[in-house]
């Protein structure tokens, strides 16, 4: 893939629940490939981070990792954060903690929380859309019954068999954290709300439906919304289309 953009920009990428890393391990290859910095992170208990779910019991302990390389980035270092799906949640926490470090960041069919609720509100609404698919992720996340056919029905509708097969080999448990987050403060406008943050609507997704990515969406000062014809894995499923548009927020707005 070309460079479209003017200069080289630090993508920083935070996968989902249940999942690490190595799930963008597509879309580092294209980025790398036009010339850019990819740091793809694994939250704690997930990936190949040691620590297990068991150990993780509040949210700002699964979020360590990000707000630690934060905390860790050069004074003048700016970079562009990328989430997917859960991460949206990790990423918005360290917009609030360091808006002054993040050029932008960008949401992958992800949660985006608002200013005016807690932080939980958008993973409530989530439960309250979809309670059949949100009971189905919650019942089979933490074991290996009924794990592979139910995100082949969902989240990895349209991906590769071999990275649903991946998907399974790799995963870890997860956990949406709803009782740390509804108790964590709201974020605010001043710091949160100061990021220039985009969107990328999946309008195939059946997991994070378009309908509710929308409605966060409305309920965001967003700069720019782009839409691939994507399910909830588009990170593994449409990672040239979606490198397309990472590339093209970051010449546009970072």
């Amino acid at each position: 893939m070309a460079d479209s953009t003017r200069q080289t920009t630090h993508f920083v990428l935070i996968h989902g629940s249940a999942s690490g890393a190595w799930a963008w391990y597509k879309v580092k290859t294209i980025l790398e490939a036009a010339g850019h910095s990819v740091t793809a992170l694994d939250m704690s208990a997930s990936g190949v981070n040691t620590k297990t779910l068991e150990e993780v019991v509040t949210f700002d302990q699964y979020n360590e990792p990000l707000i630690e390389f934060m905390a860790n980035l050069a004074e003048n270092e700016k970079v562009v954060l990328v989430a997917h799906s859960l991460g949206g949640l990790n990423v918005a926490f360290a917009m609030e903690k360091f808006p002054e470090k993040i050029s932008l960041a960008v949401f992958v069919t992800a949660f985006l929380p608002d200013t005016e609720h807690q932080p939980s509100y958008m993973l409530e609404k989530f439960i309250e859309n979809s309670p059949a698919v949100a009971d189905g992720w919650q019942s089979v996340v933490s074991s290996t019954t009924g794990y592979e056919a139910f995100m082949k029905s969902t989240a990895f509708s349209l991906a590769s068999p071999e990275d649903l097969s991946l998907q399974t080999l790799l995963k870890r448990s997860g956990s949406l954290f709803l009782e740390s987050l509804a108790k964590a403060n709201k974020f605010t406008k001043e710091k949160f709300g100061s990021v220039v943050r985009d969107y990328v609507v999946c309008t195939q997704d059946l997991l994070v439906v378009p309908s509710l990515q929308r409605f966060m969406i409305e309920h965001n000062e967003v700069k720019e919304v782009m839409e691939i014809p994507a399910d909830h894995m588009a990170i593994v499923s449409r990672p040239k289309e979606l490198c397309q548009c990472l590339l093209e927020f970051a010449r546009k707005h970072a």
